[in-house]
Order: C-alpha cells, then structure tokens, then sequence
C-alpha cells in the first residue's frame, strides 16, 4: 500500500515537468492527496493538496499560479503539473496522503515514498 512519485528531472529555469503520483495496493479515489518537497538542506514542506473528486485544491503561495494539481480516480494518479519552474523549485518531490478526506500534513502523514528529484538548472 503506498503512492509512487515520478515523473521528475533536470529542467532549465523556466521550463516544465508534470510529476505523477500513482498508487499501489488501495484505491486513492477516497482521499485527498497532497504533494510536497524538500529542498537540500531544508525542511519538508507543503506544496500543494487536491480534494478527494478533485474539485479544490490548495497551494502554498511559493507555486501559486504556476503549479497545478489535479486527479485522474480512474487510473487512479495524481499530477502535478509544474510550469516556469525557478532554481528555488529544485527538491525531492514526494505525494502523500493521511488515508482521510482531509489534506495531508507533514504531522498526518505516516509513510513517505522515494520521491522524485526536480533539478532546475541552466
């Protein structure tokens, strides 16, 4: 039972990556989902959370405007679509969820996966 980010890698300032969030071993249909990051040498943070029919979704204000969440319940994925992405975006981005219809916070969350690494570099 866990979610899987992917989707991540080296991209110039400015550039695009849209990151997938598939799940394994439940069906995520249920739950609210959220994704977060961590950038070297700091803490892990909130970026962004849809809703469990992926009607609201909520963001931190560092990607407002630029990031945009959504869910496909039928193949059972959450994305992340990222766009004019800045050096200060570079991190391991991970999606999580607290099993419930509420957005997932860094206290809720039990188990964390690999991530995947977005470098944003010229």
């Amino acid at each position: 039972v866990q979610l899987q980010a992917s989707g991540g890698g080296l991209v110039q300032p400015g550039g695009s990556l849209r990151l997938s969030c598939a799940a394994s071993g439940f069906t995520l249909h249920r739950f609210a989902i959220g994704w977060f990051r961590q950038a070297p040498g700091k803490e892990r943070e909130g970026v962004s959370c849809v809703s469990v029919n992926g009607d609201s979704a909520v963001y931190a204000s560092s990607v407002k405007g630029r990031f945009t969440i959504s869910r496909d319940n039928a193949k059972n994925t959450v994305y992340l679509q990222m766009e004019s992405l800045k050096p200060e975006d570079t991190a391991v981005y991970y999606c999580a969820t607290d099993y419930t219809r509420r957005c997932p916070t860094l206290d809720s969350v039990d188990y964390w996966g690999q991530g995947t690494l977005v470098t944003v570099s010229s």
